[in-house]
């Protein structure tokens, strides 16, 4: 027993100095490689090979061809005039809110204000009911932005479920109303029947849900992993605690350009506070397009003051940019989920 026991351990420790000494090998051709000591090996020529630690591999000697080259300065210059005639009517119409009316008259404002003056902002932003309206329209963007989206989502989300078997006559309704609607009359009649009139609620609720948006929120919801609402559910999730807690926060792209689109949509609206709204309850859109129309019905000149005649000569530029400032302020904050959620919701494999 003593000799077989001993024959054993000599059988082990063989294996052990083998495998030790394969180990070693092992590292001595992995460094051959990459090790940071730089192993040099001569060749038949006497000239010595170095290891891949010591090669550098430099920039590829391949270079672009000349239709490529003739691609990217076309593509360069073309998206530069784009550009250039996009920012162009915007730069035009704030240098020229800021010019005089005689420098108007002549036509001589570019993108640089010639003879400048605020007299058209002083007499637009003193006044108290401008104050008044911004604010009303404000109210009214982010109420009318939040009860849209809230809408929109409790409609799109169970719209995006195949099992729901009530979609195969709920989706071509939607869509059917996107095609056909009821018209102005109709519509003006609706709301006088609802006691909507000069109310509030009669601005808000004509453009509360657009068809378009929820198709938009659809496909994105229909691209979310069923499995990350199978696992919420498995957790003691209820339908909506799926919604809320698992797919809203994943749709945060979609969500804030659906926000976008609805806001802007709410701060563009003069037509429905014409038709529904009072006075002291008109938004800042509507009250702008009242001045412009003021000043571009003004009576006899020879009655009006120079002061009076500047303003009627860029009151329209003075509006339009005090409407698409706040706009423009708050796009960069969403333009990176903007594209995003258009991407997302607007493309399907």
């Amino acid at each position: 027993m003593s000799g077989s026991t001993e024959t054993e351990r000599e059988i082990d420790a063989e294996l052990r100095a083998k495998i030790a000494e394969n180990k070693d090998k092992a590292h001595k051709y992995q460094q051959s490689f990459t090790g940071k000591e730089n192993i040099s090996r001569l060749q038949s020529d006497g000239k010595p090979v170095k290891t891949a630690e010591g090669l550098k591999i430099g920039k590829t000697a391949l270079k672009d061809s000349t239709g490529y080259k003739v691609f990217r300065v076309m593509n360069t210059v073309i998206l530069i005039i784009i550009s250039a005639a996009t920012l162009y009517p915007f730069l035009y119409l704030v240098a020229q809110s800021f010019s005089s009316e005689d420098a108007i008259v002549k036509g001589i404002v570019s993108i640089f204000p010639i003879g400048f003056n605020l007299t058209t902002y002083k007499s637009v932003l003193m006044d108290g009911d401008f104050i008044k309206f911004y604010g009303n329209t404000i109210f009214y963007s982010v109420l009318g932005t939040f009860l849209s989206l809230t809408l929109s989502t409790f409609l799109a989300y169970p719209l995006s479920k195949q099992s729901l078997k009530a979609n195969r006559f709920l989706t071509p309704f939607i869509i059917f109303t996107m095609y056909f609607a009821a018209g102005l009359i109709p519509t003006y009649v609706l709301m006088l029947n609802l006691g909507l009139k000069n109310s509030i609620w009669g601005f808000i609720f004509p453009g509360l849900i657009s068809t378009y948006y929820i198709l938009l929120m659809k496909s994105f919801f229909v691209g979310i992993p069923k499995e990350l609402e199978e696992a919420g559910e498995l957790d003691g999730l209820s339908k909506v605690g799926v919604l809320f807690r698992v797919v809203l926060p994943l749709s945060k792209p979609i969500i804030a350009t659906m926000a976008l689109f609805y806001m802007v949509g709410y701060w563009n609206n003069w037509f429905n506070a014409f038709l529904y709204l009072k006075r002291e309850q008109w938004p800042v859109a509507y009250y702008l397009r009242t001045i412009i129309q003021g000043a571009s019905t003004t009576a006899d000149p020879q009655h009006v003051s120079e002061q009076s005649m500047q303003i009627a000569a860029n009151i329209k530029s003075c509006a339009m940019v005090l409407m698409v400032v706040p706009i423009i302020c708050l796009y960069p904050i969403v333009q990176k989920y903007y594209v995003q959620g258009m991407m997302l919701g607007g493309v399907k494999e």
